[in-house]
């Protein structure tokens, strides 16, 4: 029993490493990635036709190796089936239905209400996921699984929802709810970690072994990617980069966490709207204020004060370059601890990288202790505001390439 275990185990995990040499070097042969995996040409080429039958690789014409002799070229198979990602966000909703690497088929954004009873956010959620299990249908795709993104603390294992300090949600079952409504295999993930993943697999992360992703929205959470895994730490509530105390209890804000002067409080979208409104309560005059009259907004969004940001409007660009500041000097720290390569930007201030970056990148390069530190790349990520949604498809199709033979075979 032991050793049809460990030939199992063995399988499995050339299985995966296959796998996951084609989708980050496809397209490529048979003999090619004999040579990337060590592994001999019998053993390389039945682990192909597994994958092939399960359809998670095709064949996509015939390339050249060596002095010319054609050779089958393999890639990833987009249409493997379709995965649902739902994003629980504050005050919105979001579901998807995507191929197996990552293009959008369908998806719908709703508002929510953060201070609706839970039980009618889910049920709204849910009524999402089933046009989306409807329209995968009728496309004649199975279903591989459905990811969600959360906005705070889950239990990876139990695959429950902890805490969500936004949201003012305790020990929510949401594993066991959309497995329960839908009959999928369901994987429950951090919004910040779920968007990191999601620039590991299908954004330009995917060379990168050391780098921070932070997602900077109505909270601000962080992925770590270290030696090129999603580091988790002891209990799987790694990343909570929002709630590190950086002022004193005396002049600190108190965190919807219930803590003083956590980080996120000087550097989410509020913090931005806050020190708009300042600008404006003292007097100075601002583009947005045209924009909310001709908007008919009540009140000032991250958007309206981008948008008079792009037109030049100085109160907008300040406010920006304030908040920047604030993120910078908290990156420096993340910088001086983890010396990634790079660090992403995601979430709703991501759409204003423009105008955060600098101040950003000048707060850094004053803070981080020496000249390598210093030079960390910081960039937005190539999803913005979608990168959790993204990311929720994403924990999907990672976990199928580590287990393979998860997906049956047609």
């Amino acid at each position: 029993m032991k050793k049809i275990t460990d030939q199992a185990f063995f399988r499995e995990t050339n299985l995966s490493l296959v796998l996951r040499n084609i989708h980050n070097e496809a397209p490529l042969s048979r003999a090619k990635l004999a040579v990337m995996t060590e592994l001999n040409k019998s053993t390389v080429s039945s682990l192909v036709e597994d994958l092939l039958a399960r359809g998670l690789i095709h064949e996509i014409g015939m390339g050249t190796i060596g002095t010319g002799r054609p050779a089958t070229l393999l890639e990833i198979n987009p249409k493997a089936g379709g995965i649902i990602g739902v994003e629980l966000g504050v005050d919105f909703v979001a579901v998807a239905l995507m191929d197996f690497v990552g293009q959008v088929i369908w998806r719908c954004k709703e508002k929510a209400d953060p201070f609706e009873e839970q039980t009618k956010t889910i049920k709204q959620t849910l009524d999402l996921v089933d046009e989306a299990m409807t329209r995968c249908r009728s496309l004649k795709l199975r279903l591989l699984g459905l990811g969600l993104a959360a906005p705070g603390t889950v239990d990876l294992q139990e695959g429950v929802m902890v805490f969500s300090p936004n949201l003012r949600w305790h020990n929510v079952p949401l594993r066991r709810i959309f497995s329960e409504h839908t009959g999928l295999k369901v994987y429950i993930e951090n919004d910040a970690n779920a968007a990191g993943v999601a620039e590991h697999l299908f954004g330009v992360m995917r060379q990168t072994k050391d780098f921070v992703f932070i997602y900077a929205g109505v909270g601000v959470g962080g992925g770590l990617f270290l030696n090129g895994k999603l580091y988790r730490g002891h209990n799987g509530y790694a990343g909570e980069i929002g709630h590190i105390p950086t002022m004193s209890e005396e002049t600190g804000e108190v965190c919807l966490c219930g803590n003083p002067g956590c980080w996120e409080t000087t550097t989410n979208q509020r913090a931005l709207i806050r020190r708009m409104e300042s600008k404006l309560t003292n007097g100075r005059s601002s583009l947005a204020q045209n924009l909310m009259l001709e908007k008919n907004e009540s009140s000032l969004s991250v958007e309206l004060i981008k948008q008079a940001a792009d037109a030049g409007d100085e109160a907008a660009r300040a406010s920006f370059s304030e908040i920047g500041n604030a993120m910078g000097q908290g990156i420096a720290g993340l910088v001086n601890i983890f010396n990634p390569e790079k660090v992403v930007i995601g979430g709703t201030l991501s759409a204003a990288s423009g105008h955060l970056l600098p101040a950003m990148k000048e707060a850094i390069s004053q803070r981080a202790l020496n000249d390598v530190l210093k030079k960390t790349d910081v960039i937005p990520s190539v999803f913005g505001d979608d990168a959790s949604l993204f990311g929720a498809v994403a924990i999907v199709v990672e976990d199928i390439m580590w287990n393979p033979s998860s997906v049956e075979r047609r």
